[in-house]
């Protein structure tokens, strides 16, 4: 027996793929946003190791130290 397929069952079934493409697609939006700033984070700790193994950090005690050092000695 053939089936009939009613024109108010097709545009149910489209509603209610259009509200699960609107679902995932909001889903999506979130995870990309997750994505975006864990990039960033995972981009500013490889930096800081690369600052780190380079030495390139200031040691800022030290700093302080040799200015006002010099600072006394001129006095």
């Amino acid at each position: 027996m053939a089936k009939i397929i009613l024109l108010s069952d097709l545009k149910d079934l489209r509603k209610q793929k259009q509200q699960e493409l609107k679902y995932y697609s909001e889903r999506l939006e979130e995870l990309n946003k997750k994505m975006f700033f864990i990039r960033k984070e995972i981009e500013l700790t490889n930096f800081i190791i690369d600052l780190i193994e380079k030495e390139n950090i200031l040691d800022l005690r030290k700093l302080i130290d040799d200015s006002t050092n010099s600072h006394t000695n001129k006095y």
